[in-house]
């Protein structure tokens, strides 16, 4: 688990258990950065960043769906001028799995 930013996200295909609170917080001190959020009994990962421009969110942006794309797993993404939103769950079992602090990992070592 030290280096989550080095493994590959794991496609869930459902009938598997979201993570409970207490190995959700084991796996965020592995995250800089990330705060766990719930809404209506879910918990995402979610993460703010800061920009100069919206030339600079948008080349974030697209550095992610990169990752996204190559790992399979796509992050609800919100972005404008100067900030981009990232906001992480497995949709098939609403909820936290390894693959989205894996996801989460890799979204940290994007230059910016």
């Amino acid at each position: 688990m030290d280096d989550l930013h080095n493994k590959k996200c794991i496609p869930c295909k459902g009938g598997i258990p979201a993570f409970d609170i207490k190995e959700i917080h084991k796996y965020l001190k592995k995250v800089d950065g990330w705060d766990v959020k719930e809404k209506k009994e879910i918990y995402f990962l979610e993460k703010n960043f800061i920009f100069n421009s919206f030339l600079e969110s948008k080349k974030f942006v697209d550095e992610v769906s990169k990752i996204s794309e190559t790992e399979g797993h796509h992050p609800d993404i919100i972005f404008g001028w100067g900030y981009a939103k990232i906001q992480i769950f497995t949709h098939k079992i609403k909820g936290l799995v390894e693959s989205d602090f894996i996801l989460a990992a890799k979204i940290n070592k994007i230059k910016f």
